[in-house]
This record gives C-alpha cells, sequence and structure tokens, in this order.
C-alpha cells in the first residue's frame, strides 16, 4: 500500500512540476520530526466559472479578466501550524494564468471576509524562487514552502496581483465561497486597508492549503453537494457543517489533529449532469490527489436523485459509493457514508413518488450493505418526526431542501467520532 501511494504522489508532483510554467519543479519536504508531512488544511472544490460568476466589469472586460487587478480572498484555516504552502489552479482556464505576485497575510480583526489585512503580516509566496508563475491551462501550481504561522481554526488573508490579467473568459473558480473576496484596480498587494474594493461573494484561482504537520495530523476529505458546501449557511460565518465538524474535533486532543477538506460544490452530482466534475469523474483528484488524507466522508446523491431518481439511479448511486470505497481503501483511507437528507415539499419530491422512493432505497443500503466503515444517519438527524420525508421545519433553510446554521449543527454532531479511531 506505501508503495502504491509513493508512486501515485510521484505523478502528482510530476504533472505540478510541469503545469506550473515558472514554478520550477516541486520543493523539497521541510526539515522536521520523522514522519511530518504535508496536510491538507482547506480546499475549496475547482470549478468552470459561469458567466454569472464571472468578476464583474471593469474586471471581466470580453475576453480578459482581472487585468491590473488585485484580488484579496479570505480562507478559513482548520489544522493550523508554522509552515504552508498554496495551491493555485487553471484546471479549468481557457489560457495560461500568469500571477504577477502573491502573498499571505493575517486579517483585520482576524476576521473571515474583510478587506484589511494585520499591518506587519503580509509575506511574500513565491513558486520556485519567484515571486510570478504563469500556471499552465488545465494545470495546478504549488507554491513553494512558507514560513507563516496560522492558529488551528483562525483565518488567513491570500491576495494576488495580476498585471496582464487572464486571457480568456473561461477561468477557474469556487463560486459558492460563502465568503466574500474583494477585487480592485491596481497593485495593492500588501494594503493594509485598501480603499475602492469590490466585493465579490466567490473564490478565484485557489484551491488548496497544506500544512507541514505531524505524523498523526490527517485529513478528512468531505465529498458533497451543496448541502456541505454551506447553501443555507451565513456569510462570513464558517458555519456551514464542515466547519462545525472541525470545531467539535477540535475540542477533544484525540481529534485535535484532523484536518478538514472540504470538496464539495452547488449542483454537484454523482453519476451525470449537474454543475462541476461528477463525484465519480473528480474523485482521483479531490480524494486521492489531497495531501495527508486518512478519512473520507461522503455525503452526495440527492442532486441525482432529485434529478432523475428512479431504481436506475438508486443502483448506480450504489455502485459508484462502492468505487469510492474500493479506492479510499485501496490507498489507506476509512470512509463514512452519509445518508441523503429529506427534500419533501422541494421540487426535488415529484408527484408519482420515484425520487423519494430512489431516497429510501439509497439509504436503506447505506445503513446495511456494510461497505463504509462508519455510517452517519444525516436522514434520522435532520428529518420532521412527524413527517419523515420532510426537513425538521427548526433546520429547514426554507427551500425544504437544504439546512439553516441550526441543521448543519445537527448534521456535524452526527458524525460518530469513531470514523477518528484506528
Amino acid at each position: 500500500m506505501k508503495l502504491t501511494r509513493h508512486r501515485f504522489w510521484l505523478a502528482v508532483v510530476t504533472v505540478l512540476a510541469v503545469g506550473a510554467a515558472g514554478a520550477g519543479t516541486a520543493a523539497a519536504a521541510p526539515a522536521g520530526q520523522a514522519g511530518d508531512h504535508w496536510v491538507a488544511t482547506w480546499t475549496s472544490m475547482p470549478q468552470l466559472t459561469e458567466a454569472s460568476n464571472l468578476p464583474p466589469a471593469p474586471y471581466t472586460q470580453g475576453d480578459q479578466v482581472m487585468a491590473d487587478t488585485t484580488l484579496r480572498q479570505t480562507i478559513h484555516v482548520s489544522v493550523g501550524g508554522s509552515r504552508f504552502r498554496l495551491h493555485l489552479n487553471n484546471v479549468f482556464g481557457g489560457a495560461a494564468l500568469p500571477i504577477t505576485a502573491a502573498s499571505v497575510a493575517l486579517p483585520a480583526g482576524s476576521a473571515t471576509g474583510v478587506s484589511g489585512i494585520r499591518a506587519g503580516s503580509a509575506k511574500a509566496v513565491t513558486f520556485g524562487g519567484r515571486k510570478a508563475v504563469t500556471v499552465a491551462a488545465g494545470k495546478e501550481a504549488l507554491s513553494d514552502p512558507l514560513d507563516f504561522t496560522v492558529a488551528s481554526g483562525a483565518n488567513l488573508t491570500v491576495t494576488l496581483y495580476l498585471a496582464q490579467g487572464q486571457a480568456a473568459s473561461r477561468i477557474t473558480s469556487h463560486p459558492g465561497s460563502r465568503t466574500t473576496s474583494y477585487l480592485m484596480k491596481g497593485n495593492h498587494l500588501t494594503d493594509t486597508a485598501p480603499a475602492g474594493t469590490t466585493p465579490v461573494d466567490h473564490w478565484y484561482f485557489l484551491s488548496g492549503l497544506d500544512v507541514w504537520a505531524p505524523e498523526r495530523t490527517g485529513a478528512v476529505v468531505l465529498l458533497g453537494d451543496s448541502l456541505t458546501d454551506g447553501r443555507g449557511s451565513t456569510t462570513n460565518a464558517n458555519d456551514r457543517w464542515p466547519d462545525e465538524l472541525f470545531a467539535r474535533l477540535q475540542k477533544q486532543s484525540a481529534t485535535a489533529n484532523v484536518a478538514v477538506a472540504n470538496e464539495a460544490a452547488g449542483g454537484n452530482a454523482v453519476l451525470s449532469g449537474g454543475l462541476g466534475p461528477t463525484a465519480v469523474s473528480r474523485f482521483d483528484r479531490d480524494v486521492l490527489g489531497q495531501s495527508g488524507v486518512k478519512w473520507l466522508i461522503v455525503f452526495e446523491g440527492v442532486n441525482d436523485l432529485g434529478g432523475k431518481g428512479s431504481p436506475q439511479t438508486a443502483a448506480g448511486l450504489t455502485a459508484a459509493y462502492q468505487q469510492f470505497v474500493t479506492k479510499a481503501h485501496a490507498a489507506g483511507i476509512k470512509v463514512l457514508g452519509a445518508t441523503i437528507t429529506p427534500f419533501g415539499g422541494n421540487s426535488y419530491d415529484n408527484a408519482a413518488g420515484t425520487h423519494e422512493a430512489a431516497r429510501q432505497t439509497v439509504n436503506s443500503w447505506i445503513r446495511t450493505s456494510h461497505q463504509f466503515d462508519v455510517v452517519a444517519d444525516f436522514d434520522q438527524a435532520v428529518r420532521d418526526p412527524a413527517n419523515a420525508r420532510r426537513l425538521r421545519p427548526a433546520y429547514d433553510s426554507g427551500d425544504h431542501l437544504h439546512l439553516n446554521p441550526a441543521g448543519y449543527l445537527a448534521l456535524a454532531n452526527a458524525v460518530p467520532s469513531t470514523l477518528f479511531t484506528p
């Protein structure tokens, strides 16, 4: 098994080194204790940016995006540390992505979604020893290791300056950030309180942050859709269920070493259709391709069931879940399967009842097939005791499909701690 993972990571490093023109080869592992390794401590699933989610004018002008533009974004780090590396992503870009300079800093007031940074905290990010990097279309760039201390559960500001901009209207982003980013004309890489900013609730070009951590530290990847991406949560409050799960894990010394990598996106499907690559097609990239993964939570399938719920869809989902488990186990990853939550009253609940019947079939399989190492019954945790086809009213965001912050907290509390025990 160790040999298999070693070969896999050699392949990943090779792709990164070739894809990030100007970045040079991947940096050597920093010095530390035996067994120290890189662990994904924050992620966002990269997607092709829809027209409605492109930066507003003047930051998008035809096939030119973010020319002479500073982009400032904040991310909520899970496990902290004193050495990190950034992932910049151009996997869906229609042209090379030239980054003139990048920096990290501590946000003003330690807050999420703010444009200001703490004075004196900014530090340059380099790629192969250089401040600039050009990320080839379809590729990702990995920064040099960066000595910068960030506490567990704290926020980090990442600022990019693009002098030329990207010469394409096809760019890579994560629209469902639930976090406010800021655009401004000119180079404001280290400005502490920039003026004239344009707020946008999306992340662009940024897909990951790894921390150099002790051997016992590992990441749990969450494979999901809008329910895990946080639709219905509070913008800039970090109250998605992945955030609440991390906060819960931090309270116990036995699980304080668990980083949370959220690889979910609104509208995503497991089998076909939906937004972004399907879970089947992105599994290797978003799960096996992340650093230091020890656990996986699979909570996805509602968009398949709501779009075309049928016995065939149910069979396709369970086959996909089995494939996920097989691949994860081959990589030494322990897997939790979560039941699909109710959607009664939403448009996904068709009059014929076939979508609900397919949901029940899938949930029964998750509970009884013994394919997963651990099962979390999310359905039971948030359904209405008086009507099992619907969400509990106190947890319903209002559309009868997505949860509010109280509902997301209930999901986080429903994850058995046995997932993280040997």
